[in-house]
């Protein structure tokens, strides 16, 4: 079993942000295309936005018309974003979010805590400089512009 790996429906989120972002900003589009072109089931889907509504990332709209937008501009949402909208905090080990995780009760922190306390803090680091925009004009080939198609 992984150590540390996403679950299911966060890989879903990654590609519905991503596929939005990939859409000239405001762009509405129904939750049955995203399903389809995203290779997610509609029903986890809807659990998946409603997630992602909650987190102020996608914006939710009724109707005939309706559907699901970026509720924010691609490059202020980064993978921490949807990973923290989806998960919750990051947490490499227990320990580093709930002090009693440990079994050894300790009156101060080990080695080892301080030591992945540096690795969480550079991985969520990283999780937080890499945007959405970013992603987007990579996945079109294009460095510069908007494009209409991802």
């Amino acid at each position: 079993m992984p150590v540390l790996q996403f679950n299911q429906a966060t890989d879903y989120a990654f590609r519905v942000v991503l596929h939005l972002a990939c859409l000239p900003q405001g762009a509405i589009v129904n939750g049955q295309t995203l399903a389809e072109k995203e290779k997610i089931p509609q029903r986890f889907l809807l659990k998946i936005m409603r997630s992602l509504t909650a987190a102020g990332i996608i914006k939710s709209y009724r109707g005939v018309d309706g559907g699901f937008a970026l509720a924010q501009n691609a490059d202020r949402i980064t993978l921490l974003a949807v990973i923290e909208a989806m998960e919750g905090k990051v947490a490499v080990h227990r320990c580093l979010n709930e002090r009693d995780a440990c079994t050894k009760f300790c009156t101060h922190e080990c080695p080892v805590h301080h030591a992945l306390a540096g690795v969480q803090a550079q991985f969520v680091t990283s999780l937080g400089s890499i945007n959405f925009a970013e992603l987007a004009r990579k996945r079109t080939g294009r460095e510069g512009g908007e494009s209409s198609v991802c």
